[in-house]
């Protein structure tokens, strides 16, 4: 079988091409993958629900007959510490949920403003 002498030199510039636009595209274009893709959509919508519960968060501390007592725990924690004693008062449970988020304890703590209260 013969094949012409162009084939060769066209193949092997047309898998050089695809391979050069398919990393220009990933690298340079910003292309990503759907595994990827879906991964920064999860957190995105992670991150507008967390936003979403700090006022109920923070309304539930309002609320909540023993405000002073826990307040003075958590300010008497430190670091991560005082995250987990928010998330220990029950402020931070998101409806439906049996554990309290570590997330929305973070945020809560931060609306909560510890300094001021």
């Amino acid at each position: 079988m013969n094949n012409p002498a162009w084939l060769k030199p066209g193949l092997i510039g047309a898998v050089t091409g695809g391979v050069l636009v398919a990393l220009t595209g990933f690298v340079w274009a910003g292309w990503t993958t759907i595994t990827r893709a879906g991964h920064i959509g999860q957190a995105m919508a992670d991150q507008q629900v967390i936003a979403a519960l700090v006022p109920v968060c923070v309304e539930r501390a309002g609320l909540d007959s023993d405000r002073m007592g826990k307040l003075a725990i958590i300010r008497q924690a430190t670091g991560t510490g005082q995250r987990d004693a928010v998330a220990a008062t029950g402020w931070a449970t998101i409806p439906g949920n049996a554990t309290a988020s570590r997330a929305l304890a973070s945020a809560c703590l931060t609306a909560l403003d510890l300094e001021a209260a």
